[in-house]
């Protein structure tokens, strides 16, 4: 049982305050939200920090559950994914990690470098012209959320992938919204 107290000691170190591991759904979605944002609340946190936040919270929640039909639902290597949000004194970070197979690896790679590489005004630009090419990928998005994560927390989005075998590598995506 003392890993539970490390656990939570781990949590408090890295001033964790939301965990959730596991299958993602749309239900599960909601409630994690409502979760964090009841958090937020009774931290006194100002609203136009919390939207900012909940717009990333929500593009992360969006980005797992879409991801996860991909994989088979017997399969708990596959299918298991990760939602953590964290608070500092100056920051929340907002961390997802999901599995993806080779091939979505690359095209994130190159998706999130190219949003990386963009201004304030870069993104806007970007934002708007994929919004006026209002094309939907086969996964029902337009590829708004990363542009809309790096929008709203106005810094660079941070991933990494860890190789699962078998074709498949977990990824990892930080976003870091400032409290100024």
């Amino acid at each position: 049982m003392k890993y539970i107290y490390d656990l939570h000691k781990t949590m408090l170190s890295r001033n964790l305050i939301l965990v959730y591991e596991g299958e993602f759904t749309q239900e599960i979605t909601k409630s994690v939200l409502a979760m964090a944002e009841r958090n937020m609340d009774s931290m006194g946190e100002e609203s136009s920090i919390k939207r900012k936040v909940f717009n990333v919270m929500v593009e992360c929640l969006q980005n797992i559950v879409k991801h996860s039909d991909d994989f088979n639902p017997l399969s708990a290597k596959r299918n298991a994914a990760i939602f953590i949000i964290g608070k500092e004194d100056d920051r929340y970070v907002v961390t997802s990690g999901n599995p993806v197979d080779t091939e979505a690896k690359e095209s994130l790679i190159e998706r999130i470098d190219e949003i990386n590489h963009l201004d304030k005004e870069g993104l806007k630009a970007k934002y708007k012209e994929i919004i006026k090419s209002n094309s939907l990928s086969n996964k029902g998005g337009a590829g708004l959320g990363f542009v809309d994560m790096a929008r709203k927390s106005g810094q660079k989005l941070e991933y990494d992938f860890e190789d699962m075998g078998e074709g498949f590598h977990f990824f990892s995506l930080t976003t870091t919204i400032l409290r100024l």
